[in-house]
């Protein structure tokens, strides 16, 4: 074992003695960061060049600072984005939402399907949705001017659109001729601060987690939204809570004119996120 796998070793024990979930990958992920190399390779790194500003990346993360905000990178699907402060730090469980919805687009017989992404943050989801929907349209709306500036970052030189936006009355010149709204809005009730993890709580933006006493207030006024902007038969794919499961389909009821409400598992078989079909007249 060279120094820095002993010293990675350490971190991973401080780390785990913190609270940290997953103290192993952090303490790996940040080494690689400091020295330059990918997680595989910190084997290789000579022990002349053990850079111990490592151990103030750990301490920060020990602090539970967010992993990406040390590192200003975050992955999704097959994205690496920039991200820090005053923006959300898009999570793993939301790819499965995305995965669902770029699988349902390819099935449309649409040739250049029109898609908004509603409280994008990071753009995280726009950027996938254009990514792997080659021909799609894609604009993304983000009220929040310090999330802004790291969404306009991630979506420099892509073929997405970036706007500046309330969700609530986003883009009216697009109304009925959407494909798909998918979005990742503030789910947490505020009833559940104390509850949250320390990196949410106190890192991401407050408007990106909590919603009102039951945290479906936003999720309520996207379902307006989703219905002015979709086309007759489009889909709208929202992200909810794992508590949220039997609360959320029903927001989008044929009285409304939804057609088709469901509800999906993550790939930890927890309820993640609602679907629907707008109705055709």
């Amino acid at each position: 074992m060279n120094l820095l796998l002993a010293e990675v070793a350490q971190a991973t024990q401080r780390l785990a003695d913190a609270g940290v979930p997953s103290p192993r990958f952090d303490a790996e992920e940040l080494a690689a960061f400091v020295h330059g190399v990918k997680r595989g390779e910190l084997h290789n790194v000579p022990d002349a060049d053990f850079d111990a500003r490592y151990w103030e990346t750990v301490a920060r993360r020990e602090a539970r600072e967010p992993l990406q905000h040390i590192t200003g990178r975050a992955f999704f699907r097959y994205l690496e984005l920039q991200v820090g402060p005053g923006v959300f730090v898009p999570r793993p469980e939301t790819e499965s939402v995305v995965g669902w919805a770029i699988d349902a687009v390819r099935a449309m017989d649409v040739v250049e399907p029109l898609i908004v992404d509603l409280c994008t943050g990071s753009g995280a989801i726009a950027l996938a949705m254009a990514q792997e929907v080659p021909r799609s349209r894609v604009h993304a709306v983000e009220l929040s001017e310090d999330a802004l500036k790291w969404t306009r970052k991630n979506a420099e030189d892509s073929r997405v659109t970036v706007h500046r936006g309330d969700a609530l009355t986003a883009l009216p010149e697009l109304d009925g001729q959407v494909d798909l709204v998918i979005s990742n809005p503030p789910y947490i009730p505020l009833t559940e601060w104390e509850y949250v993890a320390p990196e949410a709580r106190d890192h991401d933006p407050e408007m990106a987690l909590f919603s009102g006493e039951d945290g479906l207030d936003t999720i309520r006024g996207i379902e307006r939204t989703a219905h002015r902007l979709l086309r007759p038969g489009g889909l709208v794919v929202i992200e909810h809570a794992d508590t949220q499961g039997g609360q959320v389909p029903w927001i989008f009821t044929e009285e409304r004119g939804w057609a088709d409400a469901a509800d999906h598992p993550d790939l930890n078989r927890r309820p993640r996120f609602a679907t629907a079909r707008k109705a055709m007249p």
